[in-house]
């Protein structure tokens, strides 16, 4: 066997190994960890979580997937915390602890935590350590044969804790009954902020978004759009019961400046387009794009469900935050 082929074959031990590890975890969850969900679903404080070494960098990923999905959560520094940032833990707060062996620096912290009066959450690999005998909720990883040549380096175990953090985090996730606004709201950022943000965060609505009564005059439409806040271009008509009826934009304006200009003396309600398309709030900003790139238009208003116009988006709106 090559010298290639040995480090491929080596390479696929590893990846086996730490998949058996998580199935094998899959397959011992039992009531501690909906213990371990109900205490951080009912935690009026934040989930703090805890670790040194390779077990702290995981608890970083896990804090930072708890903190995205809703729930308040902050890594704390082993180490750290008993030389001062112990003082940001409070009785309200759920402490999540992380050691594979259950005998690391985190130990220490327990006397004070529990003074403290916060719980407790441990995952560690020694259901009989000093972590997990000192801890209000235990979740067991067990003994995992670690794929490293010398049986020292942590992997398979770290990979095993990650994903038990995952499926803790995101198990609550779901019982919070968030929808993907909610979601939205913690990532605003990046790719996967665009792909869910609302209408609702980009439409120009209150003073930004121009409304008259389809009883008024052209004239008066122009100098509504014209006055109103970042001048979108356009205005939505509505009824008696303020309901979209209309919408006029700058584009119709010219298209019937080459008809003459004695429209401009008459009411809107004539030269309006009536039935306009229109996207209700809580639509996805990316579909609003897409329905404006489609239609080969620039601005479309936003209804409630009553049909009552709340805001207009400009394809400008989107485009500004990178569509």
């Amino acid at each position: 066997m090559t010298k290639a082929s040995e480090d491929i074959k080596f390479a696929k031990e590893v990846l086996e190994l730490e998949a058996l590890a998580v199935r094998n975890l899959a397959e011992a969850i039992d009531d501690s960890f909906q213990a371990a969900v109900d205490l951080i679903f009912g935690c009026r404080g934040r989930v703090v979580v805890t670790g040194i070494g390779k077990a702290g960098i995981v608890g970083q990923k896990i804090s930072a997937t708890l903190a995205s999905t809703g729930t308040p959560s902050y890594w704390l520094h082993s180490a750290e915390a008993i030389h001062g940032d112990l003082g940001r833990v409070v009785k309200e707060d759920v402490v999540l602890a992380l050691s594979n062996s259950g005998q690391t620096e985190v130990v220490l912290l327990l006397p004070h935590v529990k003074k403290i009066g916060a719980k407790v959450v441990s995952i560690t690999g020694d259901k009989k350590s000093t972590l997990a005998l000192h801890s209000d909720v235990v979740l067991d990883i067990g003994r995992i044969e670690e794929p490293c040549h010398l049986g020292l380096a942590p992997s398979a175990s770290s990979t095993a804790m990650l994903a038990l953090g995952d499926a803790l985090a995101l198990t609550v996730f779901r019982k919070r009954d968030l929808n993907k606004e909610d979601f939205a709201a913690y990532h605003p950022g990046g790719d996967l902020g665009k792909k869910l943000i609302t209408v609702d965060m980009v439409m120009r609505s209150g003073d930004g978004n121009p409304v008259i009564p389809q009883s008024s005059p052209v004239a008066e439409a122009l100098k509504v759009m014209t006055d109103t806040r970042g001048h979108p271009g356009a205005v939505s008509i509505v009824d008696s019961d303020d309901r979209l009826c209309g919408f006029f934009t700058d584009g119709d304006l010219r298209r019937n400046l080459q008809k003459g200009q004695d429209f401009l003396n008459g009411p809107i309600k004539e030269v309006m387009t009536e039935k306009p398309r229109t996207v209700k709030t809580g639509t996805l900003a990316a579909n609003v794009y897409q329905l404006l790139r489609e239609n080969k238009i620039d601005q479309i208003p936003v209804v409630d469900d009553r049909g009552v116009p709340v805001g207009i988006v400009d394809v400008q709106d989107l485009l500004d935050i990178g569509y």
